[in-house]
């Protein structure tokens, strides 16, 4: 029996779409269709700075670089609102490490 796994349109060749929902605080990937999503929280801690909290993708996708799309997302959301940014989330700790553009070490808070 063949299996083509859970990808759904990922396999397909569609581009990663990253959404942004200001109201829920989250960045989000729909995976297949509108049942599995990835997604990365984040929350105000002050004026101007946010708490990139947690990033998580469900098990079926991992290892594909999806989790890379909500990160960048969510720096690049940082430095176009002006920013500053707490890195709670190992996994956008390591994004930024991986890619430490001036853009974003700029923006980091300890």
């Amino acid at each position: 029996m063949a299996h083509s796994g859970p990808l759904g349109a990922l396999e397909q060749g569609f581009p990663i779409r990253v959404e942004h929902d200001r109201k829920r605080r989250q960045f989000t990937i729909r995976l297949n269709g509108c049942h599995d999503r990835a997604v990365l929280l984040y929350e105000y801690v002050g004026k101007k700075t946010v708490d990139l909290q947690h990033t998580e993708v469900p098990d079926a996708y991992r290892g594909r670089g999806i989790a890379k799309h909500l990160a960048k997302a969510a720096m690049d959301f940082v430095v176009e609102e002006d920013l500053k940014a707490h890195l709670t989330c190992w996994y956008i700790q390591k994004y930024v490490k991986e890619n430490p553009l001036p853009r974003y070490l700029e923006r980091l808070q300890p």
